[in-house]
């Protein structure tokens, strides 16, 4: 069947069967990359993208669910790598292997567009089910804390001026 999909704010149309993961569609059909898999059974969120700004694990998002919302990849989070989960994640030098990491940051990114001022709780509870294999929560915490605190960019990359906290 084809579907006819909004990713990172471009439409494109791929054939793909109904009960394909939104992962492999992403990966195999359009070749972005970024979105990892990890176990497949949505326990370990490697694979997590967003949906309609939403946390989703795309290894258990079947293709024919995804109708017209908007998915948001990796690639999609900036276009020059200047969202601030992306800063955060270099400044606090976040990863170790990396693997994990997308999933973390588009799950991360997903936190801040709701609670854009995140206690260690909020952290805890949104984060809760992105498995590190190398244990960088702490950091993780700490670069959500940071992408908090650093100007918000809008899909151009230049800086959108906030309210002061």
């Amino acid at each position: 069947m084809a579907y006819t999909l909004k990713v990172n704010g471009q439409s494109t149309t791929v054939d793909a069967p109904p009960d394909m993961p939104l992962l492999w569609v992403l990966r195999d059909l359009m070749n972005l990359r970024g979105t990892k898999y990890g176990c497949g059974i949505g326990q370990c969120a490697a694979c997590t993208v967003q949906l309609n700004g939403k946390a989703a694990r795309a290894c258990q998002t079947p293709i024919s669910t995804v109708g017209t919302q908007a998915v948001t990849t990796i690639e999609g989070l900036s276009l020059d790598g200047t969202h601030p989960v992306q800063v955060a994640w270099t400044e606090i030098d976040v990863p170790q292997c990396g693997y994990c990491q997308a999933g973390q940051m588009m799950a991360a990114a997903a936190l801040l567009a709701k609670k854009p001022n995140p206690t260690d709780a909020d952290i805890d509870s949104a984060m809760n089910g992105n498995l590190c294999r190398c244990g960088t929560y702490l950091r993780i915490r700490k670069a959500i804390h940071k992408a908090a605190s650093l100007p918000k960019n809008n899909a151009s990359g230049k800086t959108v001026q906030t309210a002061a906290k």
